[in-house]
């Protein structure tokens, strides 16, 4: 007889804010709204506690328009290396279990945990309790026998609570649900289901096949099954799970740049930051990629190919300004910029260099290693590219030890 799995999905409740009420117990009865800077325009609410979510406060939303609903809202900028030790304890928690976590995000797991002496329902109580003992914040847990409705689970029931999903009563619990609360249906495929009299994932499941398929081809085959309960993929180890696929920063300037002058400036910035990154993984990209938005929020992405991997900011930044010049016609000014490497392979291994190589790029690769060194000592600004200093809109940015600078997945959202 074939083992049915044990799969449970850990999510966080109000993670950030739960961490900011752990590290100060005075917050602990009080609306409270973690927050960007708005001396540098990051000035939306990023997470918000219980509380402030009965106020109507939502994330996203300007703090202006958050102190108008809720005129005694607490603000906290955001820590993110306390939320990131937070997140390496709960996963500590996770392997007393098993060894199998992946993460999903800072504030959620999923955990395969089939074959273990306890049921899943008796383990993620056992979660729940020593996060709430050991580091003073709530879990909220599901438990079935695929990853997608273990995270259904954790999202049915908040806070501090565990929802089991079992192939017996899946039909009953999950196929009422609105499509868009199934992994992987963001805002337009909802759409797209809405117009096929497609509202519930019992709507999707029940569906014909080939209208599925003929609507939206081979993702649509693999919602439909998720909605039958045939997932089955694996639930990978944290190391698995973490396999680099693109390095990438961007950053939102504390003034709209209005020239390429301005742009080359953060561009340079954002491209040392990245091949920096590449350097420590031991990794060199081959592709580059340039994400633009501009003051009115439309955002274009645009990438080229290297002619040979490289590890170095100088190769990065000059793509990138090259993909600059090319496609930004500056009809507006730009807001924010980032820019990534893609299409990686180790450096660890490294075939033998050719016999001449120009004296530039010996003297740029060794330049930059002495940067790496300098910067890991006195922090990303202590030596900067003279370009930094010549415009005001640049002059300060210092997204890297300022931890301003965020994935380019996050930047341009999902949906």
């Amino acid at each position: 007889m074939e083992t049915v799995r044990s799969i449970l999905h850990s999510d966080c409740n109000s993670f950030y804010a739960s961490v900011e009420a752990a590290e100060d117990l005075s917050l602990k009865d009080k609306p409270v709204a973690v927050c960007g800077d708005p001396a540098l325009r990051h000035g939306i609410i990023l997470a918000k506690s219980p509380l402030a979510k009965q106020c109507g406060i939502l994330t996203g939303e300007a703090i202006w328009q958050a102190k108008q609903k809720c005129p005694t809202l607490v603000l906290v900028p955001a820590d993110q290396r306390k939320y990131l030790l937070y997140s390496r304890k709960m996963r500590a928690i996770y392997r007393r279990y098993t060894h199998q976590v992946e993460p999903y995000g800072l504030d959620e797991s999923w955990l395969d945990v089939t074959g273990h002496a306890l049921s899943g329902e008796e383990i993620a109580a056992q979660i729940r309790n020593s996060a709430r003992e050991e580091l003073g914040i709530t879990v909220s847990i599901g438990v079935s026998y695929n990853k997608v409705f273990a995270k259904l689970g954790s999202d049915m029931r908040k806070p501090d609570a565990t929802t089991v999903i079992t192939p017996d009563n899946f039909r009953d619990k999950v196929w009422p649900l609105p499509a868009s609360d199934l992994l992987y249906v963001g805002r337009a495929t909802r759409r797209r289901l809405a117009q096929m009299a497609l509202y519930t994932i019992g709507d999707l499941a029940c569906a014909n096949d080939g209208l599925i398929r003929a609507a939206l081809g081979k993702n649509g085959e693999m919602l439909q099954r998720f909605a039958r309960g045939e997932d089955e993929d694996p639930v990978l180890c944290a190391e698995e799970a973490e396999e680099i696929k693109s390095v990438g920063n961007s950053t939102t300037t504390p003034h709209d740049l209005r020239d390429e002058e301005e742009a080359k400036a953060v561009l340079y910035l954002l491209a040392d930051s990245v091949a920096a990154r590449l350097r420590a993984h031991r990794l060199a990209c081959r592709t580059v990629s340039v994400w633009m938005r501009d003051s009115q929020l439309h955002s274009i992405i645009r990438q080229c190919r290297l002619g040979t991997t490289s590890d170095s900011g100088s190769d990065i930044a000059r793509a990138a300004l090259s993909l600059l010049r090319a496609h930004y016609p500056w009809d507006l000014p730009l807001r924010s910029l980032g820019v990534s490497g893609s299409d990686l392979n180790s450096t660890e291994h490294m075939v033998q260099l050719p016999l001449w190589t120009p004296p530039k790029a010996l003297r740029e690769r060794a330049l930059e290693g002495a940067l790496d060194d300098i910067r890991s000592r006195w922090g990303h600004n202590a030596i900067r590219r003279g370009l930094m200093l010549c415009r005001p809109a640049t002059q300060d940015l210092n997204p890297v030890d300022d931890h301003d600078l965020q994935s380019l997945g996050a930047m341009r959202g999902r949906g």
